[in-house]
């Protein structure tokens, strides 16, 4: 009876390889939507769902099968997928195995580009305040492109046509291939770490979303970003946009704006400097006009017709002030004719000095004769001042019974009462 029973690994086996012996099965190309995407970073292996409006199969896309993919894949994006149908015995389903996706709607470059430019923006890769300024009159440009290509002929002869004083270094590298993206990132840093560069130019010129692609690679990039040299970007034509354009510190539509963005016109240089020349003559002429007319007003005045009206001014004065000092000091000496009897008035009157020696003798006189009466000194000597309501007492009979007296000694006062 139980003969008839199998296993469930035997059904599934079964099923398994009922499943992979189907040539049918073996290569199939679906189109559907991803949902439920997943990617395992430290496996590389994707796991995700292709659907439609009526059914779901569940499908894995291996590192091995998924190594030269584009573009990363994300829900709910329309996609054409090549792969076989197996049987995951461990969990007793068939699955889709992934070898080959593409995106339904754009090609795999479109959105490797898209995803790129978006991850590098959030980064700040884009951001203005890291773009350096490109100098105006550079004496040394690099050039960064293939030495075959009519890109480098164009940033030649443009350059050399406007501003003849610059010196040209090529930097000769493949620009289209796998291997272009190595060869154009050792140039960059070649350029920038061992010449002394105003400007680097890289690029090259049009081409096919898949011959542009070197510049588009994040490696690419990065080494634009890093370069201190300032970085100019002329990739392909007009309407062609890469990575490398928003990274670089400028972008050129094509490799001879690139040249013209790069240096100055010498043509208009020179008008600049025959205006600028014009200009602070004009200047220069004007304001010695203006001082000339200046100098011609300030030699008209009188002063400059009998510079000696000042001095016979001041003269004047002069005599005046001397006056009233001869005045005055007649005047002081009258009160003390007889203290200064002995100086002769002549003198007096030629010295006026004299005078108020004598006043400073008289001063002193009065003020050693208060010193001799100040009442302080007979203190300090150890007698005492009384005071009674705030007057001296000169006399026993100023006082009478109970009177308080207030007795001030050389070391303070003490306060008593008249018995």
């Amino acid at each position: 009876m139980e003969d008839k029973y199998v296993s469930v690994s035997q059904l599934t086996n079964y099923i398994k390889r009922k499943i992979s012996s189907d040539p049918n099965l073996r290569e199939v190309y679906v189109r559907g939507e991803i949902s439920n995407y997943r990617n395992y970073t430290s496996s590389g292996h994707r796991y995700f769902s292709l659907k439609d409006e009526s059914s779901i199969i569940p499908a894995v896309f291996f590192k091995w099968d998924a190594f030269g993919l584009e573009f990363e894949p994300e829900d709910g994006m329309k996609v054409l997928v090549r792969g076989k149908v197996d049987v995951y015995p461990e969990q007793g389903k068939y699955q889709l195995y992934v070898k080959e996706l593409i995106d339904a709607g754009k090609g795999n470059l479109h959105i490797a580009f898209e995803q790129l430019k978006k991850e590098l923006k959030a980064e700040g890769y884009f951001d203005d305040s890291h773009k350096k300024p490109i100098p105006d009159f550079p004496e040394k440009v690099g050039v960064v492109t293939s030495p075959k290509g009519a890109a480098i002929r164009d940033i030649i002869s443009t350059i050399k046509r406007r501003w003849p004083l610059c010196e040209i270094i090529l930097f000769p590298s493949m620009v289209q291939g796998e291997s272009a993206k190595f060869d154009i990132i050792k140039q960059i840093l070649k350029a920038d770490k061992e010449f002394d560069l105003d400007t680097l130019i890289v690029g090259r010129g049009g081409g096919s979303i898949e011959d542009l692609w070197p510049f588009n690679e994040r490696k690419v990039a990065e080494a634009i970003y890093h370069c201190n040299t300032p970085v100019i970007s002329a990739v392909g034509h007009e309407t062609d946009f890469s990575i490398a354009d928003f990274v670089a510190d400028l972008r050129a539509e094509t490799p001879t704006a690139a040249a013209v963005l790069a240096v100055p016109d010498i043509n208009e240089v020179k008008s600049n400097l025959a205006t600028l020349d014009s200009r602070a003559n004009n200047v220069m002429n004007k304001q010695l006009n203006d001082n000339l007319e200046k100098f011609e007003r300030i030699m008209g005045r009188t002063l400059f017709e009998d510079p000696y009206i000042i001095l016979e001014k001041k003269v004047m004065k002069l005599d005046g002030l001397r006056a009233m000092l001869s005045a005055s000091s007649k005047e002081m000496i009258h009160p003390y004719q007889i203290r200064v009897s002995n100086v002769k008035s002549s003198n007096v009157i030629k010295n006026p000095m004299s005078i108020i020696k004598n006043k400073r003798d008289i001063l002193n006189e009065s003020a050693g004769k208060l010193h001799v009466l100040d009442p302080l000194l007979t203190i300090q000597r150890g007698y005492t001042v009384a005071r009674t309501e705030g007057k001296i007492v000169s006399s026993a009979k100023d006082l009478k019974k109970d009177d308080e007296l207030e007795l001030e000694f050389k070391d303070g006062k003490v306060n008593t009462r008249v018995l």
